[in-house]
């Protein structure tokens, strides 16, 4: 079996997904969530999932199936619009791992065959969700090569950031022994050798989150 690629993509809009629109009306979070979501035409899907509040949500979409106290059941019927993110995966067969509703954001983990084929579904999330935010890629692991293969977003950086993590690179601060110090590479930036080490810090904090895939 292929090594798949596994992705966390975030939207900032609740009205991208009823899911993330209940979450947001009600002021609250919304994680469990099952779906089955198929791409031929024709065949009926639905997603389900729990939200608590005081008061039940009402949307035209929603369909009320059970309330417990506070805990309220919904169901939602995709029609094959392609209205929501998820029935845009189940377009291109990318399975949801995991969603994540809370006030007005929606966070969806889903898997992807290859890079190839996560290129084309992001690209087509961007068309019709605009606002999608890239938050983790994590290629799952091989017989030949037993470790995560990591996807660092560098978007995360400023272009200050950047500038100086590749200059610094670029001088062999990172080597050992250093082919250069931070007064030399500060100085090459035309910065001071705090404002250098603050930038520095900066860029190693957001790259190293996605490497152990924290945040």
């Amino acid at each position: 079996m292929p090594a798949g690629i596994r992705a966390t993509v975030e939207f900032a809009s609740p009205s991208v997904c009823p899911v993330a629109s209940v979450a947001h009306s009600t002021d609250s979070v919304v994680d469990s969530v099952s779906t089955s979501v198929v791409s031929t035409p024709g065949d009926v899907s639905v997603s389900e999932f729990v939200v608590e509040a005081d008061d039940p949500p009402e949307a035209a979409a929603l369909e009320p199936i059970f309330s417990y106290g506070s805990k309220h059941l919904y169901r939602y019927t995709h029609d094959g619009s392609v209205g929501c993110p998820c029935e845009c995966l189940g377009e291109f067969g990318c399975p949801v791992d995991r969603y994540f509703a809370q006030r007005g954001s929606l966070t969806l983990v889903f898997h992807a065959a290859d890079y190839e084929q996560l290129q084309t579904v992001i690209g087509e999330l961007r068309d019709r969700f605009p606002g999608l935010d890239i938050k983790r890629l994590v290629r799952s692991p091989t017989g030949d090569a037993p470790g995560d293969s990591v996807f660092v977003d560098r978007g995360k950086l400023t272009a200050r950031q950047l500038e100086v993590l590749q200059t610094a690179y670029d001088m062999g601060y990172f080597e050992r022994p250093r082919g250069a110090n931070a007064t030399e590479v500060a100085a090459e930036l035309d910065i001071n050798q705090s404002t250098f080490s603050e930038h520095l810090a900066a860029a190693l904090t957001k790259l190293l989150g996605d490497v152990l895939e924290e945040g």
